[in-house]
């Protein structure tokens, strides 16, 4: 091997180092841990109010300007929200549509469950998948299974 081929591996790493390090650090997602959470037309809670979500509402971390994230929604609409108000430790989901079934189990041939119809906007925490079904838990500890394409998935 000669240096030639030595510099180019090593470029390459570092460009593949920064490359995840950059997609890591904007665009990841967050989801709300509190029972609600006011988001803001700016980083600061002088800024007008611009929606109220509850818990395991998912979002797309964009930036970050001090303790306050800008992020974008399911419907790509960007808001601010204080950073003590979300986590990255697991996924969560919100419904996509209106009147959507929460299923039993993963698929067509189970019951729906009590909480049924989800309505547009309804927030979960994701349990697990199993092919194109989501098993979902709301803030109540309610669970149940919800095909995964009705979903925005953070």
């Amino acid at each position: 091997m000669d240096l030639k081929n030595i510099m180019k591996g090593i470029l390459f790493f570092y460009i593949a180092m920064y490359i995840t390090l950059a997609l890591n650090s904007y665009g990841h997602a967050l989801c709300v841990n509190v029972s609600d959470a006011n988001l803001r037309s700016g980083p600061g809670t002088q800024y007008e109010k611009t929606w109220e979500v509850f818990k395991y509402m998912p979002f797309k971390k964009i930036t970050q300007k001090g303790a306050w994230y800008k992020v974008k929604d399911v419907d790509g609409d960007e808001h601010w929200i204080y950073k003590k108000l979300v986590t990255s430790k697991f996924k969560c989901a919100v419904v996509k549509k209106n009147n959507i079934n929460i299923r039993t189990g993963p698929g067509r041939n189970f019951n729906t469950t009590l909480l049924s119809p989800a309505v547009t906007y309804d927030s979960f925490k994701i349990i697990k998948a199993r092919d194109s079904w989501v098993n979902v838990v709301d803030e109540f500890g309610n669970n149940g299974w919800i095909f995964k394409q009705l979903l925005w998935i953070q």
